[in-house]
């Protein structure tokens, strides 16, 4: 009876071990599917090297370049502990802001979205997934890493590391040192001025 019993708590633990093997590589199949469905609509949208493009196609490209980014929950990683201290109406306003610059800046270098984009590692594990990527244009290999989380049932970016730099990491350099020296109200003064120019 004993031995049984022993024989079953296995069974039941390897069948909860291979469950959760295969509900991980269901996982990491669909983040991967996402993100080169993703990457093979903006190479068609850019076109040939040199191709001039329309505000219509430059907004598409915006769209689609940012549409799986989660910009609150980087904007909350860029503010840091002084997220928690602003009132709701602050951060919508400072999410806007933020979301409005980052869009903008990702159409500064098209070029990079024509790297060719080789998987070498992704990894998930309850609702949280790490997406390492090696882009190489021009004989150039730069690692282009993704923090994401699963919100709805989709997945969302909620960091990027473009050559081991953290995008949210970059920014809350940018703020906190910002804040402690004028402010935080000099901080939104500074963003809603360069998101003017964005939308200029």
């Amino acid at each position: 009876m004993i031995k049984f019993l022993e024989t079953t708590v296995i069974t039941f633990l390897l069948s909860l071990v291979l469950l959760s093997s295969a509900i991980a590589q269901n996982a990491n199949d669909e983040i991967r599917g996402m993100l080169e469905e993703r990457d093979e609509q903006i190479k068609e949208l850019l076109g040939a090297e040199g191709t001039e493009y329309t505000d219509a196609q430059r907004a598409e490209l915006k769209e689609i370049i940012n549409g799986v980014i989660d910009f609150e929950a980087m904007a909350r990683e860029a503010l840091d502990d002084t997220f928690d201290t602003i009132s709701e109406e602050e951060r919508n306003e400072f999410v806007e802001l933020f979301s409005t610059i980052v869009r903008d800046q990702s159409l500064n270098k098209l070029d990079i979205y024509r790297a060719k984009v080789t998987y070498t590692s992704i990894e998930s594990n309850d609702g949280d997934a790490r997406i390492e990527t090696l882009a190489e244009l021009d004989n150039v290999r730069t690692p282009v890493n993704y923090e994401m989380e699963l919100e709805n049932g989709e997945w969302v970016i909620t960091d990027m590391e473009i050559d081991d730099v953290s995008t949210a990491g970059s920014y809350n350099r940018q703020f906190q040192r910002i804040i402690n020296q004028k402010g935080f109200d000099s901080l939104m003064s500074s963003l809603r001025k360069r998101a003017e120019r964005a939308n200029g």
